[in-house]
């Protein structure tokens, strides 16, 4: 049901959008909230595969809060608009400029603020009083080096603002340290801020990482789905896969549960989707952070999969300050996995095995091409060349369809030959 088709629309309001994001990694959002709401997508391009979701399009540029806001103005006042919906880490805190300038539902930009600053978000969670790691916020190399000691190595560096592990490294020593701090001191993402003193330093703490997507309506929190995550090329923290069982134990955990809840309130989350990273460590669940939308890598889509909870709804329930349905519908184990190349490399050609239900392989997708070069960290991130995705009636099930749909992937490349600094040798 699309009521840009001119189909009944059960809302029969508009939902302005902030960014759209990538085909492959979004639409599913938009499809699924074009269902139930006119969505109006402000954007600086013009839509092309977003058209058939949308009700109309505005170009604007969504780093210009006081365009943004006048743009979403302007479309109040000849549409009955009743939300704002965003998925972009970039762009959530514009977003949400936009809902407070128009007083609609949505979180505030207090809340986004305390999730997108990871240096805000530990220190509300330890004077919340949650288990956190030691952490330090450095300006240069030299308060690192005398954090780095204070902690104890291995210490983590990351970036204050940015997200999707980008610039991330574990530091085993002092030696090392110089390194890593220039790694993440020069990783960047469009749109996200800058700060002074741009640069966290925390203690490693060892335990499985997961990852679980929910909802806050009225200040309560309702969790959606539970990710098992796979981390690859040490010492970076790359994010090669996640494994999504609708029956995960965890899920029903009370000191996870204590913990969300807990660590929303603490950030001052009233009404929002996000996507909350933890580690299972000796100390129990510790929050690594929370991003407030739904989570990236398709995450929220094999959730919908396994659980039959669709998080394009949930999303614009949220939106719309409407109770979201999270009731399951199914249960089975979905899960994605990620290649990355051995080295940094020039694509020759990428070949994916076609979908086949009977093996559990639902989509297998190339996300490189001939002639495009590939660098792995610190040079570059989530330099992917294709990805696989799967069902199955177990965990188990679903891994072992992961690992064959995985040895049918064909990929040729050659090595890039690079300078110390990075750049193509001549």
């Amino acid at each position: 049901m699309n009521p840009v088709a001119g189909t009944v629309n059960p809302v029969g309001e508009t939902v302005l959008v902030v960014g759209s994001g990538t085909r492959e990694y979004r639409e599913y959002l938009l499809r699924s909230a074009a269902s139930r709401a006119y969505l109006w997508l402000l954007d600086e391009a013009a839509p092309t595969w977003q058209s058939p979701h949308l009700a109309g399009s505005s170009q604007v540029a969504p780093s210009n809060v006081n365009a943004l806001i006048a743009e979403a103005r302007s479309v109040a006042e000849h549409r009955k608009v009743r939300g704002v919906f965003c998925y972009d880490e970039a762009l959530i805190l514009p977003a949400a400029q936009v809902a407070e300038a128009l007083g609609l539902p949505g979180p505030t930009v207090t809340a986004v603020r305390n999730c997108r600053d990871k240096h805000r978000t530990r220190a509300l969670l330890r004077d919340a009083g949650l288990p956190q790691p030691k952490f330090a916020l450095v300006a240069d190399l030299e308060e690192a080096a005398a954090a780095a000691e204070w902690i104890g190595y291995p210490v983590v560096v990351k970036p204050r603002g940015l997200g999707a592990s980008r610039g991330v490294g574990l530091v085993r020593s002092a030696s090392d340290l110089a390194g890593f701090f220039a790694d993440a001191r020069s990783a960047h993402h469009p749109g996200v801020p800058t700060y002074r003193a741009g640069i966290l330093v925390e203690e490693y703490l060892e335990g499985p990482e997961i990852s679980v997507d929910g909802v806050v309506h009225g200040g309560e929190y309702a969790s959606m789905f539970l990710a098992r995550k796979e981390v690859a090329l040490s010492p970076y923290f790359e994010e090669t896969g996640h494994l999504v069982d609708a029956g995960d134990r965890l899920l029903s955990d009370p000191a996870l549960r204590w913990v969300l809840a807990k660590t929303h309130r603490a950030l001052r989350v009233t009404d929002a989707v996000t996507h909350t990273e933890l580690r299972l460590t000796a100390r129990g669940f510790v929050v690594i952070e929370v991003n407030g939308r739904l989570g990236g890598d398709l995450i929220p889509y094999l959730g919908g999969l396994a659980t039959g909870i669709d998080p394009g709804l949930a999303a614009l329930d949220v939106a719309l300050r409407t109770p979201p349905d999270l009731t399951p519908t199914r249960a089975r184990t979905t899960g994605i996995r990620f290649l990355y190349p051995s080295g940094h490399c020039r694509v020759d050609r990428v070949t994916v095995p076609a979908p086949d239900e009977a093996s559990g392989l639902l989509r297998a997708t190339a996300l490189a091409a001939p002639g495009d070069e590939l660098r792995l960290p610190p040079l570059d991130y989530l330099q992917r060349y294709a990805y696989v995705l799967c069902a199955g009636n177990t965990p188990e099930a679903c891994t072992g369809s992961l690992d064959e749909a995985e040895a049918q992937v064909d990929f040729h490349a050659r090595p890039l030959e690079l300078v110390p600094d990075g750049r193509k040798a001549s």
